[in-house]
């Protein structure tokens, strides 16, 4: 299921939007499959009350593990990990949620831990550290992590980009001299009594 667009800020868009990797599946998934097999073997090897009784509770074990198949099935379904121009943002679950969200600002270094088995599927944990209260935060299941590692990283230099060109102008520095001269002009047409020339000049030297 795709980021709704309709949380995103005013100009902000999606960069990349991912859901775990299918290694997201593997627990639920062999247990289901190897609750099967024995079933099956059970079935074939074992007979009378004995065989009768375990092939009950395998039963009831497939039934447990396709649960928690779907389960995860609905869980990678609601997940999102989504890096905008603006921010990284998680979210997991349909009614109850949860999910964070660091500003590209606030980014400060991001890694990635791979096991072996994990770089010859694709699949891997991104550590991201920032500024906020949590100070790191992990993902796991991410697919292709170094490539993803890669973009954030251009995701946040071109967000401190942004913010220089989009920096304030420096203050136009007072000119003290031709401010005292206008004063001076004032005062001598009248347009200034003299304690407001006084007052007028201390502000400008910073007396």
């Amino acid at each position: 299921m795709a980021y709704s667009k309709k949380h995103l800020n005013v100009n902000e868009t999606v960069v990349l939007d991912l859901q775990p990797h299918w290694w997201f599946f593997a627990a639920p998934a062999a247990t289901l499959i190897a609750t099967i097999v024995v079933g099956f073997l059970v079935k074939t090897k074992l007979d009378g009350n004995a065989g009768k009784y375990l092939g009950y509770v395998l039963l009831a074990a497939v039934i447990v593990s396709a649960l928690w198949l779907l389960r995860r099935f609905a869980d990678w379904k609601t997940t999102n990990f989504v890096i905008t121009t603006d921010r990284v943002i998680f979210r997991q679950g349909l009614v109850a949620k949860r999910g964070v969200e660091i500003p590209l600002g606030r980014v400060n270094n991001v890694n990635f831990n791979q096991t072996v088995f994990e770089r010859i599927i694709g699949a891997g944990d991104l550590l991201i550290e920032s500024g906020g209260e949590d100070g790191q935060q992990r993902f796991s299941d991410i697919r292709n992590p170094s490539g993803v590692q890669n973009l954030l990283h251009a995701q946040v230099e071109a967000k401190a980009s942004r913010g220089m060109n989009f920096a304030p102008p420096a203050a136009t520095p007072v000119d003290v001299a031709g401010q005292l001269e206008k004063l001076e002009g004032l005062l001598q047409r009248g347009s200034l009594s003299q304690d407001e020339f006084d007052a007028q000049k201390a502000r400008l030297l910073g007396n």
